[in-house]
This record gives structure tokens, sequence and C-alpha cells, in this order.
């Protein structure tokens, strides 16, 4: 069984303050589109994935930017509704932001700290996650042939605006680039690709 981590940076989405239950894809910062990723990563028609995790970066805001990790093999009481999902991630933002790299558990399964993509990706190196950043102009994910995929793989995805700057450089430096085809699909869709590909043992493209 291949673990799958996802990391989706939501550059609008509060780190801090109070979410607009009401209207998650306009003042709350496009928090709809983390929402709908937490969906993709962790449900089952009937059930949690136990072997996919996902990290939300909230960087929008005033205040340190916040990230949320939900672990589905320890997570409960969870359910896939966007604005049941969006209640559990205001009562996270009214907390204080932890010290970057410092994690907090909240909720079983549920935990905070402070930090960004850079902070999430040295963690993930440091318990031997090969990391791979989706884009679209990048080479096919797939493989051809056959061959063994890494025990542990982690992908990072936007969300509906493009990687900033730093966020690239970043990631040039750190991860490698691969696509799930010439379109820009959206990020809960490519979420949903990339369980495809594991769940059916479909070999990688990663060399």
């Amino acid at each position: 069984m291949v673990e799958r981590r996802f990391a989706i940076i939501g550059h609008r989405a509060p780190s801090n303050g109070k979410l607009v239950l009401n209207d998650l894809s306009g003042s709350s910062g496009r928090m709809d589109v983390l929402m709908r990723a937490i969906n993709s990563a962790l449900f089952l028609s009937h059930g949690i994935r136990l072997d996919s995790h996902i990290t939300i970066h909230l960087m929008g805001g005033e205040g340190p930017s916040r990230r949320i990790w939900f672990d589905g093999s320890k997570v409960w009481g969870l359910h896939p509704d966007e604005r049941a999902l969006a209640g559990q991630i205001a009562k996270i933002i009214d907390e204080p932001t932890p010290a970057r790299g410092h994690w907090i558990e909240l909720h079983p399964g549920i935990w905070h700290s402070g930090g960004d993509i850079s902070t999430t990706i040295q963690e993930w190196n440091k318990e031997d996650v090969s990391v791979i950043k989706l884009d679209a102009n990048a080479p096919l994910l797939w493989a051809d042939g056959s061959s063994d995929n890494p025990s542990k793989l982690g992908f990072i995805i936007s969300d509906d605006l493009p990687f900033s700057s730093e966020e690239e450089d970043t990631l040039k430096e750190n991860t490698l680039p691969r696509s799930l085809g010439e379109k820009w699909i959206q990020g809960h869709i490519a979420i949903g690709i990339v369980h495809h590909l594991l769940d059916n043992s479909i070999s990688l493209n990663l060399n």
C-alpha cells in the first residue's frame, strides 16, 4: 500500500479570525477549493481512506500562516460536507497559531501548526516522502513500463491561483514536476486521479 500525502496552498484562505461559512468561495478566500480537496483526499463512498493525508496551507488574512493536517488513519467524526468541514476549520483558526513546525492535535487525526509549504517539504523529506509538484507543463506522472513506486508519495497543488514566485523557487529545488495531462484541472480532480493511479498500482514516472 502506497501512503499518499497531499498539500494544497490556499493563498487567500484566512489563517486567523472568523470564517464566513455562507461565503466560502468569496470572502473566505476560496476556502471551498480547500474543502473539496479534503473531500477528495480522505473520503471514499462509504468511509475514509486510511492511507491518505492532506495538509492545507492557510496563507491569507492577518497574522502568521497556518497549516492544518488531516491523517486519514486516525481522524474520526469528519463528514464529507463542505460547510461541515469548514466549520471544523473555523474552530481551528480561532485558536492561536502554533510555532512553525510545532504540531498541536485539536481533534483525533487533525493537527495544526505554523509554517508554509517549505516547512511541509522539509518535514516530508525527513520522513523519506518522494515529493511531486503537479504541473500540467511537466512530463506525465505515469510510466510506460513496470516499476515499483515509493512507499510514501507527496503531491503538491495550488488553489485557483498559480504558485507564487517564492513558492516556485522552493518547489523547483525540492520537488519533481509531473503532469496529469496537458489541461490545468481543478485540485480535487487531480487528487482523484492520483488515487486512481495508486489504487490500481500503475507505475509512476519518477526517474
